[in-house]
């Protein structure tokens, strides 16, 4: 592998970390703006959140049914109030009848409809895919699409063009929420622009097999010719589970991508760089290479590393966006591969705070052992709330940690938001829920856990003024 590239000089800078449906009123409306507002205040420059797609019943924004489709309930209906779209009691309805209603008045007060074309026709690559899978999907009762009658799931030309035909409005309603979405969004990125904060994404490495984008691109999966996965997707047995993680995710068919030059890839980080200005890429090791699992396996004990083509993925990425920033989730066992991989295209990694005590020196998490580019976090959406952590730690971590805070440690979890924010990393990030002081009840996911997961919203009322002048003096300090 080249030489790796030497990191670009950054500027200091701080952020936080708080998903679009944690807002109060979970959507892009008011409170999003509120929110753009809090950030300048306190003198933070990045706002990152979730995955922005469409996820399954189960609400996880890391399984979705399109790598590039909004999630419709994140749209404001209040907005669409303003718009006179809808009426202001109209949105007690729901989204789904709120939006369906919009769709008609959209239709009947305005006689130009070129802004709706345009965006039509600039994400039909991906747009007019989604709303047939989406109409098919509901018209089969939320049903996989390999349980769909044959003519659909195999996208018989005949069948696929009645269906449009007989659910025309249907299928444009479904565009028509797509164009609500993404207007909405760049409304409140153009906002966070003029106050001097970017946003950052993040990407799941792989795509959900009830997706629109294998229904579509079979040919870009490890399929049977049915359609069956062949091999899944999760990490092998480690220190924290005996059988390993089975994500169920299909595998790229890595052969087949590279023949259009990664075409697949890069109209996902063209919706991407629409959308946001950093873009974390999850699971940055399955670009190196990723844990194959037979599909019939239980568990993912049974497995092996299968070689991927990520260098030559990121640098036509690279080559396409040269203004996209990108961040490497490398969490986890990493190999000199992996690190190479990351290192030569000067991609930041992550350092979890709550990952650096208990061990030895060596520890990579570690404040002294942070690298410039890196991305500092106190904890991650995945781990426990800062004071939830602090409160079940074990007296020898504790005392490790303690040593390292140099007995500030009952300040908790101020004292680590500060350890973040002092360090050397050239990004730091702080979850909502620490400057709230709150724990943890209030985490936002248990990984291998299905319940009482994406659910969290915070309050304006829990954000005090203390809290307020407490992280904007942090972040100060700091020089972020």
């Amino acid at each position: 592998m080249a030489t790796a590239k030497k990191s670009p000089k950054q500027a200091r800078t701080s952020g936080v970390l708080l998903h679009i449906s944690s807002l109060p009123s979970g959507n892009v409306g008011a409170d999003a703006f509120k929110f753009v507002d809090f950030l300048s205040d306190i003198g933070a420059r990045i706002w990152q959140t979730l995955p922005i797609n469409m996820p399954h019943d189960d609400g996880s924004p890391y399984q979705c049914l399109s790598a590039h489709a909004g999630n419709p309930a994140l749209i404001s209906l209040e907005k669409l109030v303003e718009l006179r779209w809808i009426a202001a009691d109209e949105p007690e309805l729901g989204t789904t009848q709120a939006l369906a209603i919009a769709y008609q008045r959209f239709y009947k007060q305005l006689a130009d409809q070129s802004a709706f074309t345009k965006f039509c026709r600039k994400h039909s690559h991906w747009l007019n895919d989604f709303a047939l899978f989406y109409a098919l999907r509901n018209h089969f009762n939320h049903a996989s699409w390999n349980t769909w009658p044959d003519a659909y799931k195999n996208r018989d030309a005949r069948a696929l063009r009645q269906f449009k035909a007989s659910f025309h409005d249907e299928i444009t309603l479904i565009k028509f929420t797509q164009f609500v979405f993404f207007n909405q969004w760049h409304d409140l990125k153009k906002y966070a622009h003029l106050k001097n904060v970017k946003l950052f994404g993040d990407i799941p490495i792989f795509v959900a097999y009830d997706s629109a984008d294998v229904w579509a691109h079979r040919h870009l999966f490890k399929l049977t010719k049915a359609g069956a996965m062949k091999m899944v997707a999760g990490v092998p047995p480690d220190y924290f589970s005996a059988t390993g993680q089975r994500w169920g995710n299909p595998h790229y068919q890595w052969r087949n991508m590279r023949k259009d030059g990664f075409a697949w890839w890069l109209q996902r980080m063209a919706t991407q760089k629409q959308l946001f200005d950093i873009v974390r890429i999850d699971h940055f090791r399955g670009l190196e290479s990723a844990w194959e699992i037979p599909e019939h396996a239980e568990t993912a004990v049974e497995g092996a590393w299968i070689k991927a083509p990520g260098d030559a993925l990121l640098n036509v990425i690279k080559k396409t966006f040269p203004r996209l920033q990108l961040i490497a989730e490398d969490l986890g066992v990493i190999t000199d591969e992996v690190n190479a991989l990351r290192e030569k295209y000067a991609l930041p990694g992550m350092k979890v705070l709550q990952f650096a005590f208990g061990g030895d020196d060596s520890n990579p998490y570690l404040p002294h052992n942070i690298e410039q580019n890196s991305v500092v976090y106190t904890g991650t959406h995945d781990n426990d709330t800062t004071l939830g952590w602090w409160q079940q730690l074990d007296e020898p971590t504790k005392n490790h940690a303690a040593k390292v805070l140099e007995g500030l440690e009952q300040d908790m979890p101020q004292a680590l938001i500060a350890l973040a924010l002092i360090s050397k990393a050239n990004m730091a990030i702080i979850p909502m829920q620490d400057i709230l002081r709150l724990d943890g009840a209030h985490r936002m996911n248990t990984p291998g856990t299905i319940e009482i997961n994406w659910h969290w919203r915070f309050s304006w009322q829990q954000l005090t003024q203390n809290h307020i002048q407490h992280i904007k003096y942090a972040i100060k300090l700091a020089a972020r």
